[in-house]
């Protein structure tokens, strides 16, 4: 695993970007839709998915985020690492990180694919027995390696 600064992407080659997005010890979830041949059916998933065209990893990220869950952030919000991609080894595939803004999760819409989503505890994550197995993985590894960081307080929030 590789963490990079997310304006140093562009251009690299790479199969796809999924986003660990959290809130006070959640992360947003996405369940996958159960139709045959498409993989991990029905298992809990990260936003994002595969690369279209030329994008760099974070715009890509970013893209599947706005289709999936109608939520716009910065770049400069997300933190990139890199993993040997689960479908196209040895491509790389990336996991960015950031928090989400109680705002930004009550104006969540939800998109066409999958069947719903939640804001679901790391650890239960972590534990389902229908996580898709390799984000569990990216997951830990990202924990290990990165200290806790507090989480930015709510734009909604006073002192």
């Amino acid at each position: 695993m590789a963490a990079f600064n997310v304006g140093a992407l562009q251009g690299a080659s790479f199969h796809g970007a999924k986003l660990w997005l959290t809130h006070r010890g959640q992360m947003l979830t996405l369940l996958r839709d159960d139709r045959p041949g498409l993989p991990f059916p029905g298992h809990w998933d990260l936003p994002g998915g595969g690369r279209e065209g030329g994008e760099s990893p974070v715009d890509c990220a970013l893209r599947e985020l706005s289709e999936e869950f109608g939520l716009h952030l910065p770049p400069d919000r997300l933190t990139g690492h890199a993993f040997v991609s689960h479908a196209a080894p040895p491509m790389r595939s990336w996991l960015f990180t950031g928090a989400l803004h109680a705002t930004e999760i009550a104006s969540i819409r939800f998109g066409s694919e999958g069947q719903g989503w939640r804001m679901m505890p790391v650890d239960d994550y972590l534990a389902h027995p229908r996580a898709v197995p390799h984000f569990c993985r990216w997951i830990t590894q990202v924990r290990a390696a990165s200290p806790q960081t507090p989480e930015p307080a709510d734009a909604d929030c006073r002192p």
